[in-house]
Formats: structure tokens, sequence, C-alpha cells
């Protein structure tokens, strides 16, 4: 278990926590009453740290090494049934960007997402989450094929941002971005976008456009990170705590800004610390995202997701 620098107390804990459990079991001291005070502390502790966290302790959450990527979320929700599909019939197939049909219940979806990798080897092949522009035209191609035979569409977001590289600006980053955007706003099926860590600049956007926009608990979504918003106003990353203040990059922020259509409660100490929870949580809102979309007709369907957007950012005195 890897512990973030604001967790350091529950880790002290839970570290007295199994030394008394192992000094019960190797000796005959009673030590049961010693235990459940430190239980009880440790929940006290883990009640204040998380109900209190500050927006760059939501982004550290996010990045969690052992937070669930795309394909744990599809592994739960589908099983079995998941076919994953690959390439944009142009360029090659982008790794980061993963995409693919499958079942919840008796219901299909074309699933699309980023993927991060959980080592080394894996974050390299992955490209780190960050998609090339064939990333976003194989997402594009997957989305037009589940309009063709009236698939819903469900988008996991899980980016540091799309890829800055010469290559993909080459091949036309900015314009794979923009076209899977202006697609994705008059598709004629249900999309649900679930936001499950980081949602970093157009990378994030290029595939969030939705009916219903969920976003868990203890993740952010902005046009910057913290860091480069922090080196670009401060010329240096000491100020990124600041900077994600600054930015209103939060759930609740997005939820009270009405980007986002509603926050998934995480359980408590993040999604990592009980995938199945989590998982069901997400199968759950989905599925009762999707009942509240799937009897429009398209053309409601794309209207409503139109005047969604277009009000978006519009206030009044």
């Amino acid at each position: 278990m890897e512990y973030l620098d604001f967790e350091q107390p529950i880790k002290e804990l839970e570290e007295q926590l199994e030394k008394c459990s192992v000094i019960g079991q190797e000796s005959d001291v009673d030590v049961t009453n010693t235990c459940k005070q430190i239980e009880k502390k440790l929940a006290e502790t883990k009640k204040d740290i998380y109900k209190n966290l500050s927006p760059w302790q939501r982004v550290q959450l996010s990045r969690h090494p052992n937070r669930p990527y795309t394909l744990d979320y599809i592994k739960a929700l589908c099983g079995d049934t998941f076919l994953e599909l690959h390439g944009d019939r142009n360029v090659k197939d982008d790794k980061a960007m993963i995409g693919g049909l499958g079942k919840i219940g008796d219901q299909s979806f074309m699933f699309i997402g980023q993927q991060k990798g959980f080592n080394t080897k894996t974050r390299q092949y992955r490209n780190f989450g960050m998609a090339n522009p064939e990333g976003y035209r194989k997402a594009l191609r997957l989305m037009k094929s589940a309009e063709k035979f009236g698939i819903p569409v469900i988008s996991l977001i899980d980016t540091p941002g799309a890829y800055p590289g010469l290559e993909a600006e080459e091949r036309g980053q900015g314009e794979a971005i923009a076209r899977t955007i202006f697609e994705m706003t008059k598709l004629k099926v249900p999309i649900i976008v679930v936001i499950i860590g980081e949602g970093a600049s157009g990378g994030a956007l290029g595939i969030g456009v939705g009916d219903r926009v969920l976003m868990l608990e203890n993740t952010w979504y902005s046009v910057i990170s913290p860091e480069s918003c922090s080196s670009i106003l401060w010329r240096s990353w000491e100020f990124k705590e600041k900077a994600a203040e600054a930015l209103k990059l939060t759930a609740q922020d997005m939820k009270k800004q009405k980007l986002v259509d509603q926050i998934i409660k995480e359980p408590l100490g993040g999604a990592h610390s009980n995938r199945e929870s989590t998982f069901a949580i997400v199968k759950e809102e989905i599925l009762k995202a999707y009942e509240d979309v799937k009897n429009l007709s398209p053309a409601d369907l794309v209207e409503k997701r139109m005047d969604k957007y277009s009000h978006m950012g519009v206030f009044k005195d």
C-alpha cells in the first residue's frame, strides 16, 4: 500500500495496529483493548483527513498509483463480454486510447477511454495515457460505428493531456481533437461520460462531450494541470497547491459551475481503497444515467446536448 504525504498519520496508525495484532498473536498478552483503541483512532483520523481534502490533495488522489484505470472499470463492468477494437484505419493503433464493445447486463455499450500503465514498462507502452491524433481518430471511428448500430457510448476520462510531441502536432493533434468534439455534439446515440481520474486539457475534452457527465469525487477537470499553471504564472512548480485552488478544478467546483451533471461518491480513502465498491457504485450511476436518456429520440438527444453545452459559461446579473 502506497501512502500520500497527507496520509502519513493513517500509515503510522495502521503500522501500530499491525504491530499490536502481532504481539497478541505471538504472546500471551491480551492486547484486545489496545487494538480497539487504535482502530477507533484510525477510523476517526481517516474521517477527519478525507472530509477536509484540499484541491491539491484531490489531485494527488486522482493520480494515486493504485487507483483503478479504464480497463479495470471495463473489466469490472463487462466481465468477459468486452471486445477491444483497434486502429484508426489511417496511421496506427494508439495504445493510450482504448475502445471496444461490451455489455452491462443485457445492454451493449461502446466503451472509449484513456489507459495509463501501472509500471514503467506499461506506462511507456500506454504513453502515460496521453493519446496521439490517431487515438482520437480511433475513438471517433468507434463512436460513428456505435451510431450506425444504435449503440450508446460510455467515455471514461483519465489523462494528463493529449500528447504534446512534435510528431503529434505534425499529424494534426488539434484538428483530431476538434473533429472528435464536433462529431460528439451531434452523435445520434446517448453518450455517458465518466471522469475517473485526471481530466486535463483538450486531451480530456476530446472525448468529454456527453448527455450525462459524471465525475468521481476525488478527480479533477481543468484546462491545465496545477503544475503547468504554476510554471506559467509563477515560473515555478512550487505554487501548484495555490494554482489548484485558483483553477476550481474539483468535482464540487465543476458541479457548482454546472459543467458536470453529477458527483459519484467514492469510498472513504478514495477509489483505490475499495475497488469493488467503487466499481459497483460507478456501474449503478452509469445505468441510472442511461435510463434518463435512452428513450429520447435522436433529434431530441442532439438538441438537448447542444442546449446543455451552449448554456455553459452564460451568466446573468
